[in-house]
């Protein structure tokens, strides 16, 4: 076909309000009710084909956890084996493609997601990952069509960059897929990572074998069946649950693994790094390694904060989502001054905020995922209970009885490296720690200094030298950085996501930097006019 593609400039998707009286809640309350009166058995898809393998787990609703809405079957070794013979004869068709028709395939997706598919994601993530209806909306619906839109455009951007050719050659460069598979591997806390994880290096070209987290298998298999809905080939995306040991280590031994594409925690990134560099001797080549990780994310007050802002920032920062956002603010660094005026109505909006389960619309918070998060979560509040250079001024209440239900907790210590200020807690847990106003450079240094991560933060302050300060002491502690605004909430295309340090390797999903590390250059040189003799003219007698 002799045309040159132009993918149509992306644009963010806009939010539903889900107000009462909308088309899209009653739609929305429709999709919960249908998706909690059936349990869905779950298969891999491998090829195309779903597989069963009788190794089975329950899928339950974490704020009703004798609710099970599904069964999954898990992968092993078998499976894998399988799912890279599957990716390696998909590989042939796919990543020969035109570019153009695999863009078109997940452009596809996003319109599907967008419309006809949107409340099954939003009403799936609800259900699976306990988000209340804002929080599903501005994830498994806007943030991933978003990805779609902006994915295949920036795709566009890449292949059109072309270099230089001097008269009598023709240079150009040829965007090749890897040499073999890229390994996803996706989180339980946004469906919007679970579909763009496997998806952003497809779009490249690449076949895809991913793993889903076990807490999120629900929402996931809804994200393959709107793949193939908007035509996914067969074995271009595998998808295989199961555990990290049965799925993961089997497919990082692979002679055929060329990428790992990952969001989850340090301690899970790290072993996986290791254990590929092990295997350099079996690989064609050096394994593209990307991933996002952990967090300890910090809001940071000044003296001249705005202290209506700053309020709002810690409780929408810290509890949306039950604090399971690895951008979620986990510690605050509040001047004494600032703190003496917004302590006693920061604790009365945090105890106004109302907890249960997602399919009540009024509730702010919803329940951690699962047991494991709870008895986690739990720990570290009864840390703080014991603690003598600590106090627990709200929340703090745990509750397992019917849902992984946890209060938004809000700690206060004058121990700058207590527990909960450095360590990584995934949970609605926010912990201050009061600063002198004349001590404002020094605690900068300190924020700094005190938590391996570097993923997000944020200075709150109206004198803007201040603020330049911050920027400019904070600038390594926080791939993305806010200003008078909360650590959360990053939209595609416009702040670009992902931190250094010990929270990954800042290749900032959804943008084009993300994409360029899914493909590998080979840079062609036509030459018009050859040279017929070997001699220079420097060989010149005279």
């Amino acid at each position: 076909m002799n045309t040159i593609f132009q993918i149509p400039e992306p644009v963010n998707e806009p939010l539903l309000s889900y107000a009462p009286g909308t088309r899209e809640r009653a739609e929305l309350k429709n999709k919960l009710s249908e998706l909690r009166g059936q349990v869905i058995d779950i298969p891999l898809i491998i090829g195309g084909r779903e597989v069963r393998t009788s190794r089975t787990a329950d899928i339950a609703v974490p704020h009703e956890h004798k609710k099970v809405i599904g069964r999954y079957h898990k992968a092993g070794p078998k499976e894998v084996a399988m799912a890279v013979r599957a990716a390696a004869a998909a590989r042939e068709t796919w990543g020969r493609m035109p570019w153009h028709a695999r863009a078109a395939v997940f452009l596809k997706a996003g319109e599907l997601l967008a419309t006809t598919w949107r409340q099954t994601l939003n009403a799936a993530t609800m259900l699976g990952q306990s988000k209340n209806p804002y929080q599903a909306e501005i994830d498994s619906a806007c943030e991933l069509v978003d990805f779609y839109r902006f994915n295949t455009w920036y795709a566009e951007q890449i292949y059109n960059q072309q270099p230089l050719s001097p008269s009598g050659n023709w240079n150009y460069v040829d965007y090749r897929p890897l040499e073999g598979f890229v390994f996803a591997v996706t989180p339980f806390n946004f469906t919007s990572i679970a579909g763009n994880l496997p998806t952003a290096p497809a779009i490249m070209g690449n076949t895809v074998i991913w793993k889903p987290a076990s807490s999120a298998v629900y929402s996931a298999y809804f994200l393959m069946k709107l793949w193939q809905a908007a035509g996914l080939p067969d074995g271009a995306i595998n998808m295989l649950p199961g555990s990290g040991a049965e799925v993961g280590a089997p497919v990082i031994d692979s002679s055929d693994l060329m990428g790992l594409h990952f969001t989850g925690s340090t301690k899970v990134f790290n072993g996986m790094w290791r254990a590929i560099t092990n295997n350099f001797s079996k690989y064609r080549g050096y394994p593209r390694v990307v991933g996002e990780t952990g967090g300890k994310d910090f809001i940071f007050a000044h003296e001249s904060c705005d202290p209506e802002a700053l309020k709002c920032a810690i409780v929408r920062g810290a509890y949306e989502y039950q604090g399971q956002k690895c951008s979620a603010a986990s510690r605050a660094y509040i001047p004494h001054s600032v703190w003496n005026t917004i302590k006693n109505d920061l604790i009365a909006q945090i105890e106004s905020v109302k907890m249960g389960p997602a399919e009540d619309f009024t509730n702010f918070c919803n329940a951690v995922i699962d047991k494991a998060a709870f008895k986690n979560i739990k720990e570290y509040i009864d840390f703080a209970k014991a603690a003598p250079d600590a106090k627990i001024i709200t929340g703090g209440g745990c509750d397992d009885s019917e849902g992984y239900f946890i209060q938004p907790t809000l700690i206060e210590t004058a121990n700058p490296h207590f527990k909960t200020m450095e360590e990584e807690i995934f949970g609605p847990v926010m912990t201050v720690y009061i600063y002198g106003d004349d001590k404002f450079e020094e605690t900068l240094r300190l924020c700094d200094a005190t938590s391996p991560y570097a993923l997000t933060g944020a200075i709150f302050a109206q004198d803007r030298a201040a603020v330049l300060q911050a920027e400019d002491i904070l600038r390594n502690a926080a791939g993305n950085f806010y200003i008078n605004d909360k650590p959360t909430g990053a939209v595609v295309g416009q702040q670009p996501f992902g931190g250094a340090r010990a929270s990954g390797t800042n290749d900032k999903a959804g943008s084009l930097v993300n994409m360029m590390r899914w493909t590998s250059l080979r840079t062609v040189k036509e030459n018009f006019t050859p040279p017929h003799n070997y001699r220079y003219p420097f060989m010149l007698e005279k």
